[in-house]
This record gives structure tokens, C-alpha cells and sequence, in this order.
């Protein structure tokens, strides 16, 4: 494990939304002051990070303003209410254009609908910053596109931010939004929330209604990516409500997740595997990720070694290929005879190796996911959780699409353990558990997965805060993202975190 940066000054704009409300409530906090500082470190530092694919000032102020106005006569419309707020650009948001990275999506509209997520949160009161970049059609695991070209990682410009959700998780990281809520058809909100140092959850599928319906099918989810398990298991209540335009959306009835947030880890049965029974995890990764599952134990934690039955990874591996490089030909459908000229050069070679996929293909893929469903419902008799790392290597080169020394460039190689839960439909969260030095970097951060039994949300939120309320790598931020006016710490700390015993404010 090696030292890293700690928050440096008190800028609010750090503050997680749990403390921005109850700032707001007593009145020492004021939500245009937040906005206008959020809106600040946004000017001075996206240029460097490139997370913003549009910023709308004038109505984030707007809304900052309504805000304030509603907290001062005692009507505030919930934690949402005044919390800066950034959107996936994959996600409708009325009167913006939904580009999705690519040069295909004409900008001129008319855009008239919010996505049932962005609905919550702007009838929450919410301060909706911009939208944030990625991949086009949100097809891999970096972030970068033809049309808006490389979103870049706070921790270090030159490494990649994740993806697909990788505009959100550097905004976050950065402290240009408190949260945000990105979607996830394969790692897309886990990825970058490991390379950045943040918290992301994907919950269990139809918990947060989805409109359109991806084409991606029943492998998409959307999630929240925050700065703290309190605030996702908030987003996740908020947002995570019934839509009538998503048929699969799941009922709320017994799913509050910050019930029993903070009830500890005591007694509870964790299933530990440092690589799902895969290969390919770098050592000090490895070593970061045992030190965190030690945590959970020292809290009482029953912890066994033990890998899931995931089967065959090239079997698994291709049955997800089918499912998800259909799902993208089926996007570019539509868009004329050369759209595979037109697109970015990966996502083209993809489709065109499986445009043969026949039905019998399909159903076959689908067949091997639901084994795969059966097989960890079964695990989970025997185990509350799975722990593992949520990515083998920490953040690499922006010019690269895999890391150094891969066997494939392709992203599923080196995300073989993110997929396999999207697959499942299981709730999987990443909270950040520690720094490696790589490649002459002094830290990177390294995310811990927790993943468990399909709708129980609620138990990975409380296993995530318990890990959480014993650390500290969580108020890291990141040391290469400088800026005097923006409150952002400009070198490595001297001390090493160690476990607070404070808990949110």
C-alpha cells in the first residue's frame, strides 16, 4: 500500500450530498454559493479532464437559486434538493440533446423527455449541472469517442478515466459534481469508480427503471456514482422508483436502502475471491484488496476464500459477446449501409465479427446466463456477499484501450470481473480500499466489489458503509487535479489514512 493526497481546505464542494443537506437545512450552507463553487472547479479543470460534453450554467444556477428560496421557507423538496448534479450522456434530459459520443446522433432534436432517473432527480429539486462524456453508444470500458474525444482520470491526466460511464466518475472525482448517475451493461459505472476512487452501485436490474430500453436488453442498468455509500444508498431511493415507460421496473415495497445501512458487518458470511477463479490480477491489487476483506473481518465478517461458479470463462466470455455486440448492432441499425465506416473503428470490428450470430446463437447465450443465474443463486445460500476487486490493474495510458502486456485489446478482457454480475442482474457496488503505485505513479486507486444475491441492494450498501466507516480511502482526493480557487490539494500527504471512527457528519 503506498501514501496518497487527503482532502486539503474545506471547500464545500467536496462535501457529500448527505452533508450539503443538512448544511442547507440549518443554513450554514447556501445552494448557489455550492453551485457557484461546483460551476468554478468545472471551468478551471475540465480542460485537462474533458468529463463535460455540455455545462448549463444558467439553469444550474437557476435551480441552485429555487432552491435556496424553498430551504429558507422550511419547504426543501428532499436530499436531492440543491445537490450538483451531473447526467450520463446517455440519458435523456429534456431540452438537451443525448449524443451518446457519437457523430451519428443529430443534436437538433427536439428533446422534450427526461430519462426516469433524470425525471426524479429534477422533480427533487436537484441542480443538473451537464451532461458527462461517453464511449459511443456506451459500448466499452474507457471513455474516450470520435466526437468528444478522451475523457482523462483526476488521479493522473494521462490515465484513462474508466468507462463507459467515465465523464461521471471523473466529475465526481474531481469534485465538479457531488454526484451523478451513469448506466451499466458490463462494469460501465464499476470500472471508472475503481480508476477513479469513487463509489458506484449497480443495483439489481428493474431498481432503477430504464427508458428507452437499451438495446443492450436486460444486461443495461443505470446506477448512482457518488462520493460516499450513504449518498448512493440516498440516489439509489431516490431515483430507483416505479416508471410506467419501463415495464421491467421492479416494485419499492421493502427495498429502503438505507435501512439498516450502518448495522455492521457482525455474523455476516463473505465469500472471498481475489479473481473469480480467473487470471490476469496485479499483485498489488491483490494485496490492496486482501488488507480490505481483513477489515471486514476484524468488523466480525465471517470471510472464506472461496471463487464463484462462473463456469468456463471463454464460454461465458462469448455468451456475453453475443448478447452485447447484437445489442450494438442493433443501435447502428438504421443509420445507413456505411455506418460501420463511420463509427469508432473498435465497435465497428466487433459488430462485424458477429453479425452472423443467428436466433439459435442468441437463445444459446441466453442459456448460458441463466445457468449462470442458477449457479450463483446457489452460492448465495451459503454466502450473504462475494468480495472481490473490481478491476485487475489500476487506471492505464489514455492512448491504450487495454493494459500494458494484454492478450486483447478488447475491453471484456481485462473486465472479466464486472460483466458476469450485469449477466446475473446481482447488485454490485465499488468503494475505494487503497492506492498501488504503477508504472512509476505514486498511487492509483483500487475499488473493492461487493456483490450479492439478486434484490438485496439494501445488505451490499451495508456491507460497502461498514468497509467505508472503518477507512479513510474514501476522503482521498486526487493530487494531480491542482487548482488554488478550486480547493483541490496540490501534493501527496505525508500520512497514510487510517480508520475513522467519525462517520458521516
Amino acid at each position: 500500500m503506498v501514501e496518497g493526497s487527503e482532502l486539503a481546505g474545506t471547500s464545500v464542494r467536496w462535501l457529500t450530498a448527505t452533508q450539503l443537506h443538512k448544511g442547507y437545512a440549518a443554513g450554514t450552507l447556501d445552494p448557489v454559493e455550492v453551485c457557484e463553487q461546483v460551476l468554478a472547479a468545472i471551468e478551471e479543470l475540465d480542460d485537462q479532464l474533458n468529463a463535460f460534453v455540455s455545462v448549463h450554467r444558467d439553469e444550474a444556477l437557476a435551480a441552485a437559486t429555487g432552491s435556496r428560496r424553498r430551504f429558507e421557507q422550511g419547504r426543501a423538496l428532499g436530499p436531492a434538493d440543491g445537490i450538483p448534479t451531473c447526467i450520463k450522456d446517455i440519458l435523456l434530459t429534456r431540452g438537451h440533446p443525448t449524443l451518446r459520443g457519437s457523430t451519428l446522433v443529430e443534436a437538433a432534436g427536439p428533446w422534450t423527455e427526461d430519462a426516469p432517473a433524470v425525471a426524479r432527480l429534477r422533480e427533487g429539486g436537484a441542480v443538473l449541472l451537464g451532461r458527462t462524456t461517453t464511449p459511443e453508444f456506451a459500448w466499452k470500458g474507457t471513455t474516450d469517442s470520435i466526437r468528444h474525444g478522451v475523457t482523462t482520470n483526476p488521479w493522473d491526466p494521462g490515465r484513462t478515466a474508466g468507462g463507459s460511464s467515465g465523464g461521471s466518475a471523473s466529475a465526481v472525482a474531481a469534485g465538479m459534481s457531488t454526484w451523478s448517475v451513469g448506466t451499466d451493461g458490463g462494469g460501465s459505472v464499476r470500472i471508472p469508480a475503481a480508476f477513479t476512487g469513487t463509489v458506484a452501485l449497480k443495483p439489481t436490474y428493474g431498481r432503477i427503471p430504464l427508458w428507452p430500453a437499451s438495446p443492450y436488453g436486460t444486461l443495461s442498468h443505470a446506477g448512482p456514482m457518488t462520493r460516499s455509500v450513504r449518498d448512493a444508498a440516498t440516489l439509489l431511493d431516490l431515483i430507483g422508483v416505479p416508471d410506467d415507460r419501463d415495464w421491467s421496473h421492479l416494485p419499492t415495497a421493502g427495498m429502503p436502502s438505507l435501512a439498516g445501512l450502518d448495522d455492521g458487518v457482525a455474523g455476516l458470511r463473505v465469500a472471498f475471491s481475489l479473481s473469480l477463479g480467473w487470471d490476469g490480477v496485479d499483485e498489488g491489487v491483490s494485496a490492496v484488496v486482501t488488507q480490505a476483506v481483513q477489515v471486514l473481518a476484524d468488523a466480525g465478517a465471517v470471510v472464506e476464500q472461496v471463487d464463484p461458479p462462473l463456469g468456463e470463462r471463454a464460454v461465458l466470455e462469448h455468451a456475453f459477446h453475443v448478447l452485447w455486440f447484437t445489442g450494438a448492432a442493433k443501435v447502428l441499425r438504421g443509420y445507413g449501409e456505411d455506418v460501420l465506416d463511420r463509427v469508432d473503428p473498435g465497435l465497428a470490428r466487433q459488430v462485424r465479427r458477429y453479425a452472423d450470430c443467428s436466433a439459435q446463437d442468441y437463445l444459446d447465450a441466453v442459456s448460458v446466463r441463466m445457468e449462470l443465474g442458477r449457479a450463483m443463486g446457489a452460492f448465495h445460500r451459503d454466502h450473504d456477499v462475494l468480495v472481490c476487486p473490481t478491476m485487475p490493474v489500476a487506471a492505464f495510458s489514455t492512448d491504450r484501450q487495454s493494459p500494458p502486456g494484454w492478450s486483447s485489446d478488447l475491453w471484456t478482457s481485462w473486465a472479466a470481473l464486472t460483466y458476469p454480475f450485469n449477466m446475473t442482474q446481482q447488485p454490485a457496488l465499488s468503494v475505494p480500499c487503497g492506492l498501488v503505485a504503477d508504472g512509476g505513479h505514486a498511487g492509483l486507486p483500487v475499488g473493492l466489489q461487493v456483490v450479492g444475491a439478486r434484490h438485496t441492494d439494501a445488505l451490499v450498501l451495508r456491507v460497502g458503509q461498514a468497509y467505508e466507516q472503518a477507512t479513510r480511502w474514501h476522503t482521498l482526493r486526487p493530487p494531480r487535479s491542482t487548482g488554488a480557487s478550486t480547493g483541490m490539494s496540490t501534493g501527496a500527504s505525508s500520512a497514510t489514512p487510517t480508520p475513522s471512527t467519525t462517520g458521516d457528519p
